[in-house]
């Protein structure tokens, strides 16, 4: 199947050909405001749940590990399960687990017994995505080493929402050249934030 394309050339009579392509020209693409620049040091790896720890405790420890996952920031999340939730096999829950004033659900199975009696295998599922101001700088410049600085659309410090496209966007600006307007949209992963 071929499919053409055509075009007109039209040539016309008379002066006013600046004013005729000023009108036609597009206008100069606006720079988002918000300047991120790279984050300093590592995230550090969340400390393993305490033995002792009442099984609720524990499940919601591995959850703020889960979620810190999910910000790639550097903060302190604190979770909380409810009291019946207990090591049986097929109890279904909800944790809350709070990062920097955004709360993030997670739907929790409780699983079979694993390869010893202290393990118990469960599954975790977001309700929605964490999307962190600091976890967005993360990926840009650990991506792209030759960045200056990155503007983006006022990306909160943390916010809970769903996983997917969001509404925020971010232009990589390389040393040594100016911002163009050319704008990446930032997705939200159960894996992070990504830009693309």
């Amino acid at each position: 199947m071929t499919i053409g394309v055509a075009g007109l050339l039209v040539s016309g009579c008379g002066g006013g050909g600046d004013e005729a392509s000023d009108k036609g020209a597009a206008p100069a693409p606006s720079l988002l405001p918000q300047k991120l620049t790279p984050p300093e040091g590592k995230v550090p790896e969340y400390p393993e749940a305490p033995d002792g720890l009442p099984f609720a405790e524990t499940v919601a420890h591995e959850l703020e590990r889960k979620t810190l996952s999910l910000a790639n920031a550097t903060g302190k999340p604190s979770g909380a399960c409810p009291d019946k939730v207990s090591s049986q096999a097929g109890t279904q829950v909800t944790c809350t687990v709070s990062f920097k004033g955004a709360d993030v659900e997670w739907n929790v199975t409780i699983g079979d017994k694993g390869w010893s009696d202290n393990v118990v295998e469960y599954q975790a599922v977001p309700q929605t995505g964490l999307l962190t101001r600091e976890g967005v700088a993360r990926i840009i410049f650990g991506n792209n080493h030759e960045i200056d600085y990155a503007l983006c659309n006022n990306i909160p410090e943390a916010v809970a929402i769903p996983l997917g496209e969001t509404t925020y966007e971010c232009e990589e600006v390389w040393k040594g050249k100016e911002p163009t307007g050319y704008n990446q949209k930032v997705q939200l992963t159960d894996a992070g934030p990504r830009v693309y």
